[in-house]
């Protein structure tokens, strides 16, 4: 007699088991109930049809029930959906649309009901402008809204994969979008510096960032709907995408005697079957394994779904396979960036107290020599054992392939020693002749064998510079192109002749661009007697991990999309000006270059370095265009072109990942005096002050000043050092680490800037209210709204580092929005300006 088996849901788990079951078994009656009309469709791909990347609809449908029927013989009854299961008749009910409720006796069950949006009964939530993305239905939906009625504007709540996806396929094709995301960063998988280099991406490319934001309700206003947040933002958009996450949709089997999870996961062993014998599940709604560090999670995953799918049928068919858990491998295509996943993260091991080491590398996806070479970021954590625990890696290319090596590494419980002896596959348009698995395996096997010591950037913070001293070993160039503060620049080429600089007595904490300059100038001073630590990653992940996302929206910073260039008349006198070589279409701009620059495949300070060289062999007011691979030369060209007063006319970045860019050689002064576009571009247009003083009237003054230059045009910077770090304090007490004197000097000053004190007459504080008193009797605006009056119209507020570092304050105890720099960076904005004060 043929054994009945009833399969609950389609898509990844439910379809992978029907047809696995067909094929062991064919004279099994199978049974497949799926409430909607489609019963295998490829939902990862939905975002990608919505913003025009797949523009054939039916190629998301993987399977049709004509199809599967054909080839499968299974019995497939859509809109039919099972709403209660009795173990004990062995009975399943089902409402069917067409056929109404009725029984189905089985002699075996495979769940995969999947998991089902979040949507939180907030006010307003019923919204028709308000949807999510889970299956055909929807994706119509939301296709209909950006195709036919021709919506501009998007907001997506969720920073997870789905949510990420969506606002980058909405910005794609042509929508104002904004993301907003309860937590600190986006795409929870990745460490927040990882995540980073992903939200800077996004910010690029025009999609706004709103971070730590807690969304309270919405209110529909005509064509729009308003977005509420907990913190007082308030957003419209003619559409609201909800991604903040699913959950099992398994509330119709409460009460079966199914054991469920607290958070209504199936419960199941690693056969796959549940508490009941004989039923079994698959797919997002069953609680798994973390394959790494054996405790039990949720993975809503396509790959496992499917995998899982097959051995739950291998299963009730008589084989005995296992599911053996999941480690999460994930990877994501953000505009050009790629970001990869697998195994544990570091939220995970502190949070489970499991002990690891962290490195980081920063190599070329394949040999820098060969054409389109661009730089990866791969990070890679591991347990004093050396085994893998797991990694993340970012970049434009090659970001799949190396991720997936260390997967396979961590399935089969492999070391740091394996990493680095994997024999992968190399020519030079693929790789190099050490892969970048390799590499990360190098650095780690460094570390377990003590032949260097790390330190990573948040240890930075704890740094207590009476015994250690920070040394830049990176080339001059880049140091004043940017470095940490209170750092000593000794080239690693000259180190040896400057030991004498470095105090045997502390140790030496050494950094260069990447960590390899960093790791030979470890050793070179561990060989001479000296202690020494080396930043992994180097400067490049210092950035990482120091990048504000979010920081973008409401003012605070301008939005920078992926290309910056000069006003249209510059470029035109630019033009006229330099001596022609061959036309160049620039944003519809002719651009002339005098000269080329191709610094692909070059890593800092490679690209600056053979800039510099090439422009100091064309002549004033000649164009320099340059095209380079390593993304930091986005910024660094500009920071650059500032310091040594160059022009930048133009820099973009392309979709491959290429940056390039247009220099003019000096200012073109003589186009200056003739041409008033160069006016809008002046660097004396600024206004600039420092704020040492932390007395309630003085920074009034400071703020008065401050609005009323943002609102006639100038570009604001107002730089807080010492004292007046006490006016962008937070209010309210705020935990972190402090040494003794950073506990004392916290505890004596004001803490935010409603307990300032006035300079005169204070009187114990009451002068302090009666100023505050007056002000508002006469409808003047107060200290914190003028804050925000300044933040609101982009005025850049600066704390000192080392003033912070002198008086033990911390980057969490300001208030929302503040830039972290040095004097260096006050002195570029102050040579920027044509007012400079000091309060």
């Amino acid at each position: 007699m043929s054994k009945k088996v009833i399969i609950v849901g389609g898509v990844a788990g439910g379809a992978s088991a029907a047809a696995r079951l067909r094929r062991l078994d064919e004279e099994a009656h199978i049974i497949m109930f799926e409430r909607d009309s489609y019963i295998s469709f490829a939902n990862c791909g939905l975002p990608y049809y919505i913003g025009d990347s797949i523009t054939d609809r039916s190629k998301l449908l993987v399977q049709t029930p004509e199809a599967m029927y054909k080839r499968f013989n299974i019995d497939i009854r859509i809109d039919s959906e099972v709403i209660g299961i009795n173990p004990e008749n062995k009975t399943v009910t089902v409402r069917s649309k067409t056929s109404g409720d009725y029984e189905e006796t089985y002699d075996a069950v495979i769940l995969s009901p999947g998991a089902k949006p979040i949507r939180p009964q907030l006010p307003g939530i019923e919204s028709n402008k308000i949807h999510t993305l889970r299956n055909i239905p929807d994706t119509d939906r939301i296709k209909k809204r950006v195709s036919e009625d021709k919506i501009s504007s998007a907001i997506v709540i969720g920073g997870g994969f789905i949510g990420v996806e969506m606002a980058e396929n909405l910005k794609e094709i042509g929508l104002d979008v904004t993301l907003i995301e309860g937590g600190p960063q986006i795409l929870a998988p990745f460490d927040a510096e990882m995540a980073n280099a992903l939200a800077k991406e996004m910010e690029e490319h025009g999609v706004k960032l709103l971070l730590s934001q807690t969304v309270q309700g919405f209110e529909e206003k005509g064509e729009l709907i308003e977005v509420r947040t907990a913190s007082g933002i308030n957003l419209t958009a003619e559409m609201v995408i909800l991604a903040i996450g699913v959950s099992p949709d398994t509330g119709f089997l409460r009460g079966t005697g199914i054991e469920l999870g607290p958070k209504g996961h199936i419960i199941v062993n690693d056969r796959l079957e549940t508490s009941v014998s004989g039923i079994y599940a698959a797919g997002d709604a069953i609680e798994v394994t973390d394959y790494v560090n054996g405790t039990t999670t949720a993975i809503p995953l396509a790959g496992p779904a499917n995998k899982q799918g097959r051995i739950a049928a291998d299963n009730v068919s008589g084989l005995s396979s296992t599911f053996k858990g999941s480690q999460g491998t994930s990877i994501i295509k953000v505009f050009g960036l790629t970001g990869a996943a697998t195994g544990n993260n570091e939220k995970t091991l502190q949070r489970l107290g499991l002990p690891y080491h962290v490195t980081y590398v920063h190599p070329n996806s394949h040999a820098a020599y060969y054409p389109g070479a661009t730089p990866l970021t791969l990070k890679l954590l591991f347990n004093d054992e050396g085994t893998v625990l797991g990694a993340q890696a970012v970049g434009h290319d090659g970001v799949d392939k190396r991720i997936d090596d260390i997967a396979t590494t961590i399935r089969f419980r492999g070391t740091v020693s394996d990493l680095t002896e994997l024999e992968l596959a190399y020519a030079p348009p693929y790789s190099s002749a050490k892969d970048p698995v390799n590499m990360a395996g190098y650095t780690a096997e460094n570390v377990l064998t003590g032949r260097t010591a790390v330190f990573v950037p948040k240890d930075l913070d704890s740094r207590d510079s009476a015994s250690t001293l920070l040394v830049d070993v990176r080339s001059e160039i880049e140091h004043a192109n940017g470095h940490i503060p209170d750092s000593l620049n000794i080239p690693v080429d000259d180190l040896r002749s400057r030991l004498s600089e470095l105090d045997p007595s502390k140790e030496i904490w050494v950094y260069c661009q990447v960590g390899l300059r960093g790791y030979t100038a470890a050793r070179i001073l561990q060989q001479k007697g000296f202690r020494v630590r080396n930043l992994t990653g180097g400067y490049k992940t210092y950035q990482l991990v120091r990048y504000q996302a979010g920081q973008r929206h409401g003012g605070d910073q301008p939005e920078k999309t992926a290309a910056i260039s000069a006003p249209a008349p510059v470029i035109e006198a630019a033009r006229e000006t330099a001596a022609a070589a061959q036309p160049l279409r620039v944003r519809d701009q002719e651009l002339r270059a005098d000269a080329e620059l191709d610094a692909c495949g070059l890593c800092c300070p490679g690209p600056l370095i053979q800039v510099k060289q090439k422009m100091d062999q064309i002549q004033e007011g000649q164009i320099l265009r340059v095209t380079a691979s390593d993304p930091g030369f986005y910024e660094d060209v500009q920071a650059w072109a500032t310091m040594s007063k160059n022009r930048i006319l133009q820099v973009s970045k392309k979709a491959d990942g290429m940056i390039e860019a247009y220099l003019c050689k000096g200012g073109l002064p003589e186009i200056e005096a003739s041409n008033p576009a160069f006016s809008n571009v002046s660097s004396q247009e600024g206004t600039s002050m420092v704020v040492f003083s932390g007395d309630l009237d003085k920074a009034i003054a400071s703020f008065i000043i401050a609005n009323g230059a943002a609102a006639s045009g100038k570009k604001v910077t107002m730089f807080f050092t010492f004292w007046g770090l006490n006016v962008i304090r937070k209010p309210e007490k705020v935990n972190v680490p402090k040494n003794m004197i950073g506990k004392m000097f916290g505890a004596m000053m004001p803490r935010g800037s409603r307990k300032l004190s006035l300079s005169k007459m204070n009187m114990m504080g009451m002068g302090a209210k009666m100023i505050r008193g007056v002000m508002k009797n006469g409808n003047i605006a107060s200290l914190e709204e003028l804050m925000q009056s300044a933040i609101d119209q982009g005025v850049e507020i600066v704390a000192c580092q080392m003033s912070m570092d002198v008086m033990g304050i911390k980057r969490e105890e300001l208030i929302d929005g503040v830039k972290i720099g040095g004097v260096g960076y006050y002195l570029g904005k102050a040579d920027q300006s044509g007012i400079n004060l000091f309060i």
